[in-house]
């Protein structure tokens, strides 16, 4: 059985227009077998009946010479006798009064005219016999006053029967000759019905691969590649989606690890200027430690949030004692030293509803911005709201143009690209979007003066 459906699978065409061309030739085989057979069955019916009415008037011409008026049954004599003794036989009552001279005692058509004598009413059958062509044989009574006889004639069907094969040989062939063009005319017309579903594949593979905006749309096709087409831009969009996450966290991870990178570079490079002392070389190496654990810390902040916005955007993970979390960041600053960071809290515990992980990297680019624009002061203050946590982080600096705060947050965009700080305008959005994910916002605000203040709204923990 398994083998069977093996080399089933194995024969089957692989294209659609294949299969839909060896469904259309087996359903017109079907079809074309019925008619077939259904056809030769009438025709062989219809050459029957002609056989028939053939014997029926030959029948009717020799009981002209048969005279039924007496008391015994005689037939007559005439110019045509011998023509009508050919194939007939003559009955009085069950007796033979005459017979073919050509028919032998016991012979099939003999005996099929002997049982067809003795009904009452005109009949006919068809006698059979092995080696020999089929013949058919009918009888019709004569009655009369004092006696009644029985005509039995019987003809050849040879003739018939090979008009009949000759008939079913004939719709054989034009059966074959209707099969091959069917197909032909199937496999043309759904190669032509499929052509704009190849030309939609390669379309949407080839914008699949670039990131086209172009789409195939519902317009101007039919309900079934209207379909098709709203389902390939949908997946395409998706497809987009997927590129644009992907563009955006390379993005992101280049631009967060950048500072622990440029701290190994410039700790190696200080290392290496001169011979340095044994507590010289490990506080090095320490920096060197610290820098790369915030580089996993940040691979794997991002890659987790973007795994878990796949799976549930608005989850949100885990909790986090907000003012030891401020307390590191802002030791681990960097800040120049002219620039003083402190730390301000209303309360000894506030817990957000987020991991320190995530609250690292939502703070990171703000505290970093901070430090780089401000002259002398670096303000970071914690507070409890009605069910989240706000976090203000201001600075004493120029501030943010005012032109350019209706693009704050956009990806990309830096206020100015020659100010002399090295930055790819990701911080921001960055902070922003890891918020949002976790249900909180970061705001600025333009009404603060001088210099600038974020805002940090995350979910209570």
């Amino acid at each position: 059985m398994n083998r069977a459906l093996r080399i089933r699978r194995r024969l089957a065409p692989r294209t659609m227009r294949g299969r839909l061309s060896l469904v259309a030739l087996t359903t017109a085989a079907l079809l074309m077998t019925v008619l077939t057979v259904v056809f030769n069955a009438v025709m062989d019916r219809h050459l029957e009946h002609q056989a028939d009415d053939e014997l029926r008037n030959r029948a009717a011409a020799v009981a002209t010479t048969v005279d039924t008026r007496g008391s015994r049954v005689r037939v007559l004599e005439t110019a045509n006798d011998r023509l009508l003794d050919a194939n007939v036989w003559i009955y009085a009552g069950r007796r033979l009064l005459e017979k073919p001279p050509s028919a032998a005692p016991g012979s099939p058509p003999a005996r099929v005219a002997d049982r067809l004598a003795g009904l009452s009413g005109p009949a006919c059958a068809t006698a059979r016999s092995h080696g020999h062509p089929a013949v058919r044989v009918c009888s019709e009574p004569i009655p009369g006053r004092h006696a009644a006889a029985t005509v039995v004639t019987a003809l050849d069907l040879a003739p018939y029967r090979g008009s009949a094969d000759t008939l079913l040989l004939g719709s054989l062939v034009l059966d074959a000759v209707m099969l091959g063009c069917t197909y032909l005319l199937t496999r043309l017309s759904v190669g032509r019905a499929l052509r704009p579903v190849r030309t939609m594949t390669d379309q949407a593979t080839q914008w699949s691969a670039i990131g086209s905006d172009e789409r195939f749309g519902a317009e101007h096709h039919p309900a079934e590649l209207a379909r098709l087409g709203a389902s390939l831009d949908q997946l395409l969009d998706r497809i987009r989606t997927v590129l644009r996450h992907e563009r955006q966290l390379t993005g992101e991870l280049s631009h967060e690890l950048r500072t622990p990178l440029t701290r190994i570079v410039m700790e190696l490079d200080w290392w290496r200027a001169r011979p340095r002392t044994d507590a010289e070389t490990r506080a090095t190496q320490e920096v060197i430690a610290e820098a790369a654990r915030s580089m996993r810390t940040i691979c794997d902040t991002l890659l987790d949030d973007a795994r878990e916005n796949a799976l549930s955007p608005a989850s949100a993970p885990g909790t986090t004692d907000v003012v030891p979390v401020l307390g590191r960041l802002t030791r681990c600053l960097g800040a120049p030293d002219r620039v003083r960071t402190s730390v301000e809290a209303e309360e000894p515990v506030l817990e957000a509803g987020v991991a320190p992980a995530l609250l690292e990297r939502i703070l990171s680019p703000l505290l970093a911005n901070a430090a780089r624009y401000a002259r002398f002061r670096v303000t970071v203050s914690a507070r409890r709201a009605a069910g989240a946590v706000g976090i203000d982080v201001v600075d004493d600096g120029p501030g943010v143009p005012e032109a350019f705060v209706a693009e704050l947050f956009q990806p990309g965009r830096r206020a100015d690209a020659d100010d002399g700080h090295d930055g790819a305008g990701l911080g921001l959005p960055l902070a922003r979007r890891l918020a949002r994910a976790v249900g909180g916002e970061v705001s600025y605000d333009p009404a603060h003066a001088p210099g600038a203040k974020f805002t940090v709204s995350l979910p209570a923990g």
